[in-house]
């Protein structure tokens, strides 16, 4: 959940509404005051080793799901660098405890060091590259990450070959004990590797699955679980054609109930709201390979929004804009709209944005969808980034969810505009049955493209005034080429 806050006034609508009308709306409208400044973790302890989890966020598998996040570090190198590593925020009976977290370098994770060509350092370990899955099936997630290695051809492409290694879990997490072990791709795919890969349970068969393109643009490459030690998948489907683009899986039950999860394909991007295909997943079958096509539309979440027990899909505007002359704009039926597509197959419902006064306006625009269920009614709701935070669309019901950063940081004034925390996520890190608005918020022009350099962190006890956790980052991990684990 490769591991979810302002209201929004509109001078014509208030709240999300079909498309066949404005109107007042039906449900109740609540707006959340903003709360106080997330607290610097304390020095961390180390995690409880567990005995075994279905949950593939649930890092030492003692039957709590946590939270991988970035973290930013000063390398040391010339000009100040910056470099990524992984934190690990482990939860609790209480749900999250930020003073138990881990800090992972490249090495923590027995990864290779990456290809002469590429500009990270030897530390350098990226989210954006990692997601989590309990590939051998032992209760202890695994973590995948996408290593670039040298440059290679192959089908006239020359890049680097880029592979996902398996850092192994265990009790404690992965170790560095063991170099991580590569991934073993099909022979179409083996010369440059895969990108954007993705883990899922494609079949619903219970085992954890991963999927990615074919770096030589041959296909895609679905490689179903579960997965030998050798990094030897059960059985790898290519028939889905290659296309350019990223790829979406749809949650992975935390509760190990088996469930098809299906996989989405957003096409490229040069700021323009851009297609999307949907590759339906069933029970005892794979994937399918005729996909849907689904409209256009950067922003999009998988979950049950109508209740019906099936996992349905919402895709919409995310607010950015291609700035080429003449492309600043969108089709009616794509501007300021989503769709959610449900899971039987049926026709998408679709609704209107809510839209932000000129004034409210940023460089990152609205931004993405998160889904989530703080009410445990067991129906999701879509939370939507906004110009000035957030909406919760659950039903009839619209809440806004305000979280804010400082007026001030290093010294600089901050405009208001500029300090609506945005949603990252969801899950029930507690276990009561509801989950927690993930929502964080950084001050540097890194945040712009939101999340890159995040440092304040707010689980919100539902869309509540109340917080379950609060933390910030930048404590995790000292401003050296020296971080290493903090467990």
């Amino acid at each position: 959940m490769k591991p979810r806050i302002a209201v929004v006034t509109l001078a014509v609508c208030t709240v999300l509404a079909p498309l066949s009308g404005c109107g007042s709306g039906t449900g109740a409208h609540e707006s959340s005051p903003s709360p106080g400044e997330p607290t610097t973790a304390a020095a961390s302890r180390t995690p409880a080793p567990g005995k075994g989890s279905k949950d593939p966020d649930d890092i030492n598998g003692d039957g709590h799901r946590d939270l991988v996040v970035p973290i930013t570090v000063d390398s040391g190198a010339l000009y100040g660098t910056l470099d990524e590593r992984v934190g690990v925020v482990y939860g609790s009976a209480r749900g999250l405890d930020a003073s138990t977290h881990t800090v992972y370098r490249r090495g923590d994770l027995g990864l290779p060091a990456p290809g002469k060509q590429m500009s990270a350092t030897k530390d350098a370990v990226s989210t954006a590259d990692l997601t989590t899955a309990d590939l051998d099936g032992d209760g202890f997630p695994d973590v995948i990450t996408t290593v670039p290695g040298t440059m290679t051809s192959d089908n006239n492409i020359t890049a680097p070959r880029t592979l996902p290694y398996i850092s192994w879990g265990g009790p404690g997490g992965p170790t560095a004990k063991t170099s991580a072990t590569p991934v073993q791709l099909p022979q179409s795919a083996t010369k440059l590797g895969v990108q954007s890969v993705v883990r899922g349970d494609f079949d619903g068969d219970g085992h954890h699955d991963l999927a990615g393109f074919a770096y030589n643009q041959s296909s895609m490459v679905v490689m179903y679980g579960p997965f030998t030690r050798s990094g030897a998948p059960a059985r790898t489907d290519t028939s889905i054609p290659w296309a350019d683009g990223d790829l979406t899986a749809d949650a992975v039950a935390p509760s190990g109930t088996p469930r098809a999860t299906s996989l989405l394909l957003h096409a490229v991007s040069d700021g323009e709201q851009s297609g999307n295909t949907l590759y339906t997943a069933h029970r005892g079958s794979r994937l399918s390979a005729n996909g849907r096509q689904l409209r256009s539309g950067n922003a999009h979440a998988f979950g049950d929004f109508d209740g019906d027990g099936q996992r349905d899909v919402a895709v919409g505007d995310d607010g950015s804009r291609n700035d080429e002359p003449g492309y600043e704009t969108e089709p009616a039926d794509v501007d300021g709209s989503l769709a959610v597509y449900p899971g039987d197959g049926g026709a998408p419902v679709t609704y209107r944005l809510p839209e932000a006064p000129k004034s409210a306006r940023t460089q990152y625009g609205p931004g993405g969808y998160v889904s989530a269920d703080p009410d445990g009614d067991g129906r999701d709701g879509i939370l939507v980034a906004t110009y000035e935070g957030a909406t919760l669309i659950d039903g009839a019901r619209r809440t806004t969810v305000l979280r804010d950063g400082p007026a001030a940081e290093d010294g600089k004034k901050i405009p208001a505009k500029w300090r609506h925390a945005r949603p990252a996520g969801a899950a029930d890190f507690d276990g009561d049955g509801k989950d927690e608005l993930v929502l964080n918020w950084g001050a540097d022009a890194k945040f712009g493209s939101y999340g890159q350099d995040p440092t304040r962190w707010w689980l919100t006890d539902g869309t509540t005034t109340a917080n379950k956790t609060t933390f910030t980052t930048t404590a995790f991990a000292p401003r050296s080429s020296q971080a290493t684990s903090t467990s």
